[in-house]
């Protein structure tokens, strides 16, 4: 199986951005923990970064012809705004998560409003790295599902 990870604006930024909402463990740490669950499962995780919006939405195009079967985002500010990435999301149709690191709805009014979340099948968010992992589980049971 080949899943697909995508992580949107300052997400490289992880360990030296706003440590009291986004934890001090870095991007690597998050990379390393994403290898090993890949390793674990038995599948390909591919991780892609971008701060750039047609870059992610190349992307996600991408998943559709590369054999893709599922697909574990995190939008960052994207997803309160981009109607061009969600409208991505919603081409493809492997099992798709949304995932956030923080608790969004507890943050400013703003990020409680996600325009790329309804083209997934879950969203995740307030569980820390963690829930990388838990997107992950979700795609791979529901890609068992759909086999």
């Amino acid at each position: 199986m080949k899943i697909l990870v995508i992580n949107g604006p300052n997400l490289n930024f992880l360990g030296i951005r706003e440590k009291s909402v986004y934890g001090t463990q870095d991007y690597d740490y998050l990379l390393k923990m994403i290898e090993e669950k890949g390793t674990k499962e038995g599948c390909t995780i591919e991780v892609f970064q971008s701060n750039h919006e047609g870059a992610i939405i190349d992307r996600i195009q991408d998943s559709y012809f590369d054999g893709t079967q599922g697909i574990v985002i995190n939008p960052g500010a994207y997803t309160h705004y981009s109607y061009a990435i969600r409208d991505a999301l919603a081409s493809i149709t492997v099992p798709k998560v949304e995932i956030h690191i923080s608790n969004i709805m507890e943050r400013e009014d703003f990020r409680k409003v996600s325009v790329t979340a309804p083209a997934c099948d879950k969203q995740i968010y307030g569980q820390g790295l963690e829930g990388y992992m838990m997107a992950i589980d979700f795609v791979l049971e529901n890609n068992k599902e759909v086999q």
